[in-house]
């Protein structure tokens, strides 16, 4: 998204002012730092984490993104997962309802569905079981409260918020470090390295190309309904992880393998068997996809080995 708001402030004469935040300085630096010089531009540091943020600046806008999404992260600091959930977007309505910000759109998750027994795709009313006191759901319940927590501040204090949930997310932009399987398989194909897949990989997913999924919570955040849920979902890339697996394979014109996952990376699997999500809301809305998961995958993988070769 943020990129997105850089590639049209540099084509039009009346730019968008960006505040950037996050809470590694370097990490901002090495991703953005071309750019700390712009008028438009501004880097704050904010950990969603912690409660001690003062952020100067008035949004008339927020997109609030920030959450340990990677299933290491979750296992190892379920806590900090629930929190920054939670207590981040606490903040932000917070300073929303001070500054009179126009709009806040929060970035919740396909895991706020649970699991259910039908196996059908997720429409935005549909829920399904989640286990309370499995340490790995601190991720899906922290976004489910987090989501009741913006209909609460609408009900109460007129703080106009809408919610996207999106499925699982691939593209040319995400961290080396992001171990979720979609990004770690990207890295490795462009790398020429084989895929080792840890489970038979017959789980439903619903697969989303980076920059349409921006785009998204851009129509979102602009022409959504107040306290409302999308889902962001592609459905030319609805399909299984093992065929994900295999069209990053071939892409990367590498071997995909099988072996047995480690009690530790079981304990970071998503329980959701199914999590196909269905977008015909956020359609209404007039947005389309651009990538297929066949195009996307061979785009992604493309730019990755470019990266590798410079």
């Amino acid at each position: 998204m943020t990129d997105i708001f850089i590639r049209y402030n540099e084509t039009h004469d009346a730019p968008i002012r960006i505040i950037a935040a996050g809470r590694w300085p370097e990490e901002m630096l090495n991703r953005f730092g071309e750019y700390y010089g712009r008028d438009y531009f501004s880097y704050v540091k904010y950990d969603a984490s912690k409660g001690d943020n003062k952020i100067d600046i008035k949004a008339d806008y927020i997109i609030h993104g920030a959450s340990n999404a990677s299933p290491k992260a979750i296992v190892e600091e379920p806590v900090e997962t629930m929190l920054s959930n939670f207590n981040g977007l606490y903040y932000l309505l917070n300073y929303a309802k001070e500054n009179g910000t126009k709009r806040l759109l929060y970035i919740s998750s396909s895991e706020v569905y649970g699991q259910k027994s039908d196996g059908k795709p997720y429409k935005e009313d549909d829920y399904g079981y989640i286990d309370l006191l499995n340490p790995r759901n601190s991720y899906s319940v922290g976004k489910r409260a987090a989501e009741t927590l913006c209909a609460s501040y609408y009900a109460e204090y007129g703080v106009e918020s809408v919610i996207v949930r999106p499925g699982h997310i691939y593209g040319p932009t995400v961290s080396p470090n992001d171990d979720r399987i979609s990004s770690a398989f990207a890295y490795a194909a462009a790398r020429g390295e084989k895929l080792v897949m840890k489970s038979a990989g017959t789980q439903l997913r619903s697969y989303c190309h980076c920059l349409d999924c921006a785009s998204a919570i851009i129509k979102v955040l602009m022409k959504g309904e107040p306290v409302t849920a999308y889902n962001i979902s592609n459905s030319g890339s609805v399909c299984t992880i093992r065929e994900m697996a295999e069209v990053m394979a071939e892409a990367g014109g590498v071997k995909l393998v099988t072996e047995e996952a480690s009690v530790s990376e079981k304990k970071g699997f998503n329980p959701m068997e199914n999590s196909a999500l269905i977008a015909a809301k956020l359609n209404s809305l007039r947005w389309q996809p651009q990538f297929d998961l066949q195009t996307g995958i061979a785009r992604t993988i493309e730019i990755m080995k470019q990266y590798n070769e410079g």
